[in-house]
């Protein structure tokens, strides 16, 4: 076997990381993808710290996987694009990281995602998953809609669907809304007995562990709860607006691309002249996370 140290070409890692994971693809300049490996949440907003552990634990995972275990980080070219850094202040705070890597191209996830989507071509994507954002690349600009981060936006989001639906079993539990499977649900989820209990075991947590509750709804909704049932359509009919906007923007018809944990899930609740503007993304974030940071050797 070739041992991939002795050849005269780079390592890039690609890494997308989000309120739930950080994924990073270790790619070889000649001898192409090597591994891809999964870390703990990488959104700088929600805890910087972690963000830089999951970030340099992806990749050494990715490293051992692809029995590169004599070769430091410090031998990596990495794009990576984060959740968060769209927060002026969280770039500026990730770009102060004295880095252990030979290089450290940083952008968003939106960026990436949008780059593995759709290659060096213009169109559009709506992430759903612990968050929720739209972005489109056209005629070398770009444009974003939403992602203004949870609890404020991220609408339709897994993070969104676990709060609407943890207020939904609080007012029931008041007597003051109606009642859904969702009550049961979470409190077997946290075996917990009452109210009060449920909001200890939630208060000051992230969007990730909100995101973990996002299942509940769309388990409920295939019983026909009602609760859960208007909260993935309206979740559901927000995507569609954002899918719709970014197809017209600039009157240029742009396929869009829906990815994240939850697109496949709200699919089939999607608007019909919504589902006609999309198409499969190409490739994955981390992918697009490769081609940005191979972008910047030029």
């Amino acid at each position: 076997m070739t041992d991939l140290r002795l050849l005269p070409a780079k390592l890039f890692v690609g890494i997308d990381g989000g309120g739930s994971k950080c994924c990073a693809t270790l790619y070889h300049s000649e001898q192409g993808l090597l591994s891809t490996a999964i870390a703990g949440p990488a959104n700088p907003l929600h805890g910087f710290q972690r963000t830089l552990n999951s970030i340099q634990e992806s990749c050494q995972l990715a490293l051992t996987k692809a029995g590169l275990t004599d070769t430091s980080l410090d031998e990596l070219v990495v794009g990576a694009g984060l959740a968060g850094v769209n927060l002026p202040s969280m770039e500026q705070k990730m770009r102060q990281w004295q880095h252990p890597f030979a290089q450290f191209h940083l952008t968003t996830d939106l960026h990436i995602a949008c780059l593995g989507a759709h290659g060096n071509h213009d169109g559009a994507i709506v992430i759903c998953g612990t968050g929720s954002c739209g972005f489109a690349i056209h005629q070398q600009q770009s444009t974003r809609l939403g992602g203004h981060g949870f609890p404020y936006g991220d609408k339709a989001s897994g993070a969104w669907l676990g709060m609407e639906a943890f207020k939904a079993v609080l007012l029931h539990k008041d007597d003051a809304g109606p009642y859904s499977s969702l009550t049961e649900k979470l409190l077997q989820h946290f075996d917990v007995t009452h109210d009060m209990a449920l909001v200890e075991c939630l208060a000051k947590q992230p969007s990730s562990e909100y995101a973990k509750l996002a299942r509940f709804v769309f388990e409920a909704a295939s019983t026909n709860d009602e609760v859960a049932l208007a909260l993935i359509k309206e979740g559901a009919d927000y995507l569609s607006q954002l899918i719709i906007k970014l197809h017209h923007i600039n009157g240029l018809n742009l396929p869009v691309a829906v990815i994240g944990g939850l697109a496949d899930s709200y699919y089939e609740w999607l608007d019909p002249s919504a589902k006609a503007c999309l198409v499969e993304a190409r490739h994955s974030p981390e992918m697009g996370a490769l081609q940005f940071a191979q972008s910047q050797q030029s």
